[in-house]
């Protein structure tokens, strides 16, 4: 049982500095190479975790060259374009001006009902009115609609907006976060008068307290029937 426990913990963790290493972003934004050596590093560690006669160098020494290899891939897809096109392909464009690129599509072997639903997911329902959809080398499609058929911005309209400046969380469920109260430019005097205007006790009888450079606060209790 301590045995099992020990190689758990080593492989997770060796795992987690694994795809921090390499950068890993969401799985539906992976490249063709993040995905397979994602789906490798979990099969890897997955064997040794389960069979204890092999021993736990086996699982380790592929991870880490599966690592090495995916950093070096990037490093060279960096600074070369055409390997980046071989490794990880090249966008491809499907809709262009309001028409079907159909020599893409057979390419991409893109169906209508999925050309159609990713649309729908960028509250498209007319093909008209796109002016390039992008088959992205991760596998999502990105749509630019004509000018015409675009929301006005602020900037068109000529209105003057300002721009509304970031909270930061100083209290997280009755822990002060001392590092977002220094980036705010407030110290503890200014976190104990907003517990005294709030009826608090203490740090320990706040969910959420947030602010911002502007002076603008959330406060939340903590629910008492918790």
């Amino acid at each position: 049982m301590v045995v099992s426990f020990i190689r758990t913990f080593i492989l997770y963790f060796l795992i987690i500095i694994a795809l921090r290493l390499t950068g890993k972003r969401q799985l539906g934004d992976l490249e063709p190479s993040e995905l397979v050596v994602t789906i490798m590093i979990s099969e890897l560690a997955a064997v040794p975790m389960q069979d204890y006669a092999i021993p736990i160098l086996s699982g380790i020494i592929p991870i880490l060259t599966l690592v090495s290899l995916e950093l070096i891939i990037s490093c060279i897809s960096y600074k070369s374009v055409k390997f980046r096109s071989v490794i990880c392909g090249r966008p491809a464009v499907i809709i262009k001006d309001g028409r079907i690129i159909q020599s893409e599509m057979k390419k991409a072997r893109l169906t209508l009902d999925e050309l159609t639903e990713s649309l729908r997911q960028w509250a498209v329902v007319d093909i008209k009115k796109v002016q390039y959809a992008i088959l992205e080398t991760n596998g999502q499609l990105s749509v630019i609609q004509k000018a015409e058929c675009s929301p006005p911005t602020a900037k068109d309209m000529s209105v003057h907006v300002s721009e509304d400046p970031i909270p930061a969380i100083v209290i997280n469920d009755g822990r002060l976060m001392s590092e977002n109260l220094d980036s705010l430019g407030f110290d503890r005097s200014w976190v104990r008068t907003q517990l005294k205007s709030h009826n608090a006790k203490s740090v320990k009888d706040v969910y959420l307290l947030s602010a911002d450079s502007k002076g603008n606060i959330l406060f939340e209790r903590k629910d008492s029937s918790k």
